[in-house]
């Protein structure tokens, strides 16, 4: 049966056309339900149980299925994810709706309704003849899907009543609209609303937990009290932006002080780029990461950032009045140099919520319900939730969800959505980080593993198409140890007319990942293999990252060769570039490749390969520094872990040598000549990397560190910043020049991926390059995928597809790159820390030298060079005499009663874990030399502490 719409619409050129849009309807479409005889076998895929009697509804004691519509589906589909929820009709209506108003739950719902073991039923009733409405004259489209959902709801209680005479079979409509709901019981529906559905499931109590609270009203606060102003709403908002009255920007929250935070302002405009925001009622319950609209305050409100580190430890859940003494403590008497523009939030764009990670804390109150839940991320206000497993909750990692942030409540509302484990358990903390870190790291679904090819798997007459056979030369490979997934390696040899051949060969995962499939798309989703400090998560399946990707030794790889003549100086000649097969002769670590050549015994073809790339390597190192490239440091550590429990046992900073710098070079080198190549074929849409020069205020802080040592750091190019840092030594301070080091580390700004076709400034600051691109970490870099794709095309290698000459397309790639590859960086930086706690946990108290990084107001951060850790030390301590403290911001120096503390001065700091706070435990630091009275902790105790662990590291060593 076939429907059509007939309209007419206005063309540009001011003519009319007509448009005839057909709709069929059919009369095959399956109910779902197995054993019915009307459908017979029409439907395909999951299908409901024919006797679904697994929930103990007290409302609805005999068998039923549930029929939810759109908004139950929104705002409830932690319920609905719930293994106690199953036997679900998904109206094709309702998908549809999900799918425009959100994508992350219609990505969620598929999920389910795809999971065979939660029995969720698509059912297309816009195609049933049956189910079928068309909208009548004057109702909105709102109404006529709602109509829709209560007509299909109707069609499948009668329907079933077919299947057999003493079938008792219900479909129960749930919704949380009063009115759709009047109107379904009118019409004989058996209707519930979720709360009254999920409350009388009498065997699953703690479903009760995760229902998102919703009507605003009803979970206001008793006292009642309008603390926040009401936000604009979105139509004023954008009225108010085009007039220039708001401006649009993303809110960042501060981790250090909750009562202040940054917008960073949409657009090209210079000026009020950032905006502070101060004081709980000018935040106006924006959460970080929300796009919000805020109005600049007047000059004469203009406040500084605060130095005073704050966070929400209160107890009481609406002492408003004390937040405001603490806001009163931010506004110091400042420089009037200092003070940034102000404003306030008067409305949200766009809430970016997600579900955050973090730990309960309990009411004092008996019997309460009403609980705080403490996020982990320091930039997330607390959230209240109701939950009846508190007691069970208390001491474990838990998933929630806010819901909504009514005027009248100091915190928003939220709902319990899942339990992690035990908070300090290992599993548990890497799920926390990887989760709050937003780092995809599920197994790869059977869509994905589909396109992976067959094993056992062999180099075929067709792979070898377009492609030369480089399996005759003396390639190798030179990794970090334990290391399985090996992108890259080398091949050096002397040619007949007296020049040299270098070959830098790359794993050839574009192909093997074709574009658009689920495996590319699952790969460019990802962005990023993360590692962590036992644990890898992949951006492709192992089977390809370990295996047919991994240039391994004395097996036959496909490889994308990169091949430069050159002469003895290191010069240049010609460049090639080709697909290849290689067979690795040797795969070594830094340490054995170091080894061979400094061995004046051995002179193979490899250790001769490896000398002579060596060689190249530092002219062109030194090449590269004479342009002004940086060498730039910081402090990487390595664990050594107990090979039964996987706990750290010792740590230390990672040792580089020179054969790391070998291997860069030639990296550096072949990402320069990609870049140059892609670049030079696809002027609008090469994908390249470029690394912005810091603005000059970035590096107030290492010239003044400099300048307190009476060193000075030029910084007006890259050039003259590398000479200045190769000058700063100081013969009795040897250390001073890495100190300095990592301090311009810090000054940097972050390097990112772009479309040459959507920016003009290619330049690469810290590398000196005008040009430079990621073409030689394809098996853990998305970026470096589409590089091979676009160099292949360029060579003829490989045909083109669409979206690879689409720049708006491209830009798109790159944004989620550079998100995904910030994220990786935190993660790891994460498990680093929380790896640094468990060995300080089993190492006790310890005494270690440190340099002092910088100065606050009230302590200092240091270095221990040692352990590559950094610190804080605390002058003022909670219930302790508050020292005299005179901090000088042009020095930069703080004094303490009598003592003055510079940058790069030498401390004697104690190292113990505190886990005072089981949700943010840390590494405490206080000083132990120089000695100030009243400040440093008692040598003799932290002796006693000392000799206990050195007693455990004996026994370990044994």
């Amino acid at each position: 049966m076939l429907k059509s719409k007939t309209f007419l619409k206005k063309t540009r050129a001011g003519g009319v056309m007509k448009i005839v849009r057909e709709h069929y309807l059919r009369d095959d479409i399956g109910c779902g339900a197995p054993g019915c005889a009307a459908c017979g076998s029409a439907h395909e895929g999951p299908v409901l149980e024919s006797q679904p009697l697994d929930r103990g509804s007290s409302l609805c004691p005999q068998p039923h299925y549930l029929l939810p519509d759109t908004n139950v589906l929104l705002h409830q589909i932690d319920v609905l994810e719930d293994p106690a929820i199953r036997n679900v009709i998904v109206l094709q209506t309702v998908l549809q709706e999900v799918r425009n108003r959100s994508a992350p739950v219609y990505k969620r719902i598929r999920d389910v309704t795809n999971n065979l073991e939660k029995h969720f039923y698509t059912f297309t009733n816009e195609h049933h003849r049956e189910t079928y409405v068309e909208q009548k004259q004057g109702e909105n489209s709102n109404d006529r899907n709602d109509r829709a959902i209560r007509v299909a709801a109707k069609w499948y209680n009668e329907h079933l009543k077919k299947l057999s005479a003493d079938n008792q079979l219900q479909v129960i409509f749930i919704t949380n609209d009063r009115k759709n709901k009047e109107k379904a019981i009118e019409e004989g529906i058996p209707a519930f609303t979720c709360e009254e559905y999920v409350k009388s499931l009498t065997d699953n109590p703690e479903l009760i937990d995760r229902l998102a609270c919703l009507s605003e009203e009803g979970n206001e606060v008793e006292s009642g009290k309008i603390i926040f102003s009401e936000h604009l709403p979105l139509s004023k908002l954008q009225q108010g932006i085009k007039s220039g009255t708001y401006l649009q920007g993303t809110f960042r929250a501060s981790r250090e002080n909750y009562l202040e935070a940054t917008v960073w302002v949409h657009g090209d405009a210079e000026e009020n780029k950032e905006i502070i925001i101060q004081g709980l009622k000018n935040l106006n319950r924006a959460i970080h990461e929300d796009i919000v609209g805020v109005e600049l305050l007047p000059k004469n409100q203009w406040v500084a950032p605060s130095s005073v580190v704050l966070h929400d430890e209160g107890q009481n859940e609406d002492d408003v009045e004390k937040e405001e003494e603490r806001e009163r403590i931010l506004k110091t008497a400042v420089n009037e140099k200092m003070l940034k523009p102000t404003g306030r939030v008067v409305g949200i764009i766009k809430r970016n919520w997600r579900p955050y990670c973090g730990m309960l804390s309990k009411s004092d109150i008996k019997e309460s319900r009403r609980h705080l839940f403490t996020p982990a991320d320091k930039r997330i206000p607390r959230i209240r939730i109701e939950t009846r497993q508190a007691s069970t909750l208390e001491g474990q990692r838990i998933i929630v969800a806010i819901d909504g942030w009514p005027r009248n409540s100091r915190y928003p509302n939220g709902h319990f959505v899942k339990n992690l484990g035990q908070v300090g358990d290992k599993e548990t903390e890497t799920e926390v980080l990887l989760l709050e870190h937003d780092v995809p790291h599920q197994p790869f679904s059977q869509a994905v593993l589909s396109f992976l090819p067959q094993m056992p798997w062999t180099i075929t007459d067709k792979d070898m198409k377009n492609r030369e056979d480089l399996r005759h030369l003396c390639v190798c490979s030179v990794d970090p140890p334990g290391c399985t997934d090996i992108d890259d390696a080398l091949h050096y040899r002397e040619l007949a007319n007296g020049n040299v051949e270098v070959g830098v060969h790359i794993a050839d995962v574009s192909h093997f990942i074709r574009p658009g499939n689920a495996l590319d798309q699952e790969s460019a989703r990802r962005g990023t293999t993360v590692y962590l400090c036992e644990k890898r998560i992949d951006m492709v399946p192992e089977l390809l990252s370990s295996n047919l990707c991994s240039l391994r030794c004395n097996v036959d790889r496909l490889a994308f060769s990169c091949i430069w003549e050159m002469n003895h100086s290191a010069e240049i000649l010609k460049t090639r570039f080709t697909k290849s097969a290689i067979n690795s002769k040797a795969s070594l670590t830094y340490a054995e490749a170091q080894m061979r050549i400094d061995s004046a015994t051995m002179n193979d073809d490899i250790t001769n390969s490896l000398r002579g790339l060596n060689k190249l390597a530092k002219i062109l190192k030194k090449g590269r520094i004479e342009k002004g490239a940086l060498t730039l440091s910081s402090p990487e550590v390595r664990f050594h872990m107990d090979s039964e429990t996987h706990d750290p046992i010792d740590l230390q900073t990672k040792e580089l040598r020179e054969t790391n710098s070998m291997v860069e070079e030639f990296m550096l080198l072949a990402n320069i000549s990609v870049a140059k190549k892609i670049h030079e074929e696809f002027s609008e849409h090469a994908l390249l990397r470029k690394h912005p020069a810091p603005p000059p205020s970035n590096y107030e802080i290492l010239v003044k560190a400099a300048k307190s040592k009476n060193l000075e750091i030029k910084t007006d190019t890259a050039k003259s910043l590398a000479d200045s840092l190769d000058r700063a030594d100081s013969p009795t301070f040897p250390y001073l020049n890495t100190l300095l080091r990592i301090l311009a580390t810090r000054c940097m700004m972050q390097a990112v991926y772009f479309c040459s076709g959507m920016d003009n400034d290619f330049h690469h600051y810290g590398l000196a390059s005008p040009i430079y691109t990621h073409f030689t970490s394809p098996i853990r870099r998305y970026a470096d995928i589409i590089v091979h794709r676009l160099l292949a095309v360029a060579i003829g290698a490989d045909c083109t597809y669409p979206e690879l000459t689409d720049k708006h397309k491209l830009a798109d790639i790159c944004k989620n790159l550079n998100f995904r590859h910030k994220m990786a960086q935190y993660a790891q930086r994460a498990s680093v820390a929380f790896h640094t706690q468990l060995f300080f946990k089993s190492k006790g108290i310890v005494s270690e030298e440190a340099y002092i990084l910088f100065v606050r107001k009230n302590a200092i951060v240091v270095l221990i060079p040692k352990y590559g850790l950094e610190g804080t030390v605390f002058f003022e301590e909670k219930d302790k005499p508050k020292p005299r403290l005179i901090y000088d911001d042009e020095m930069p120096s703080l004094k303490v009663e009598d003592t003055v503390f510079h940058v790069f001065d030498k401390v004697k700091v104690k190292i113990m874990l505190d886990s005072s706070n089981l949700q943010h435990q840390k590494i405490r630091m206080s000083l132990v030399e120089p000695q100030i009275p009243g400040i440093n902790i008692p040598t003799d105790t932290s002796n006693m502490a000392n000799n206990e662990p050195e007693r455990k590291k004996k026994k370990l060593e044994k």
